[in-house]
């Protein structure tokens, strides 16, 4: 996905870890030129559901997943060394767009060929124990994954939790 944070852009919605202190932003409306869009696996699959394929957005913020992009390859999750990723509808079989807003355990499967079929999603259930290797950006063969750990920022902004640590005395971890 490319850089699109800004003072500007507001999250469309999260999607919750369970354990009541994680979530990942979901960002944009979507774009429907996205690969996933071109895929005939893709495409395909939401067909034999029944289900219409609409724009996701980007999934993540320092981990950010375009599931416009995102053609369920999986290699992001056979590199990734921490499991950031789960295949999302091996824990809950629910439309791509009903993410939004929903909790997740954590509990999905996540590896490679593992997915339902190429409708489901990797989804960055555990971003924040990314150790930011950026395997999974170099392998993803869509480009559907950024990883930016300076992203957190916006990631806190939306949150209303960032802190602007400022110099001198007035910042308590400064050093003078």
């Amino acid at each position: 996905p490319e850089d699109y944070w800004n003072d500007d852009v507001k999250p469309t919605g999260k999607t919750s870890h369970s354990d009541g202190e994680n979530f990942h932003w979901i960002w944009g409306d979507g774009n429907p030129d996205g690969a996933a869009f071109h895929n005939d696996d893709v495409k395909a699959a939401y067909a034999e559901r029944g289900e219409e394929q609409v724009p996701l957005g980007i999934h993540g913020t320092t981990v950010a997943v375009d599931w416009d992009s995102c053609v369920a390859a999986g290699s992001c999750m056979s590199v990734c060394p921490v499991q950031t990723f789960q295949w999302f509808r091996t824990e809950q079989d629910i439309p791509a767009a009903d993410c939004k807003g929903a909790t997740f355990d954590g509990t999905g499967l996540t590896e490679q060929d593992e997915r339902l079929d190429y409708t489901d999603k990797s989804q960055p259930i555990r971003e924040h124990d990314c150790t930011v290797c950026m395997a999974c950006q170099e392998i993803c063969p869509e480009g559907a994954i950024r990883i930016e750990a300076g992203n957190v920022e916006w990631h806190e902004k939306a949150a209303g939790t960032y802190v602007v640590m400022k110099s001198g005395s007035e910042n308590p971890h400064a050093h003078d």
